[in-house]
């Protein structure tokens, strides 16, 4: 019986630390596979400027930002990856992702539907210093390339 729990243990924290663990890779190679996955067609890479006007943080206090965004006003398409240098930022920035949507969907709201509903649909991950957000009918797919350069 001890034998049973002691395993049950392990597996238990074996899958909090496959869910909740980070990456040892570098931001730019991380970053590099969520790009090769994005649909350029329909989304274009933002400014450090971008980063701070739609969510308010400034690209500089990170180890690496990157945002990609609809070039049409009607779009609310976003994808977001920063790493983040601690945890208290990691927080932040999901703070910051979090107001974002809401933002968006208050924007939205009334007159846009299909609009809404992928920010209904938003895929927001935190995994250990990097924090990840896709507004997009692709969202899964994009999610699925993060988890996958990590």
């Amino acid at each position: 019986m001890k034998y049973v729990i002691a395993v049950l243990i392990l597996g238990y924290v074996a899958v909090i630390l496959l869910f909740t663990g980070g990456s040892s890779k570098p931001f730019d190679e991380v970053a590099g596979r969520v790009e090769a996955s994005l649909d350029s067609g329909s989304l274009s890479k933002q400014s450090g400027q971008a980063l701070k006007r739609y969510y308010g943080l400034n690209s500089a206090d990170y180890k690496g930002a990157m945002l990609y965004s609809s070039d049409a006003s009607i779009s609310v398409e976003e994808v977001l990856l920063i790493e983040a240098k601690n945890e208290a930022q990691t927080a932040e920035i999901r703070e910051a992702v979090e107001r974002r949507i809401e933002q968006r969907r208050n924007d939205f709201d009334g007159y846009a539907p299909e609009q809404v509903q992928l920010l209904e649909n938003a895929q927001v991950l935190v995994r250990g210093r990097f924090v990840f957000m896709a507004v997009s009918p692709d969202a899964e797919q994009y999610r699925t390339a993060f988890v996958k350069s990590l």
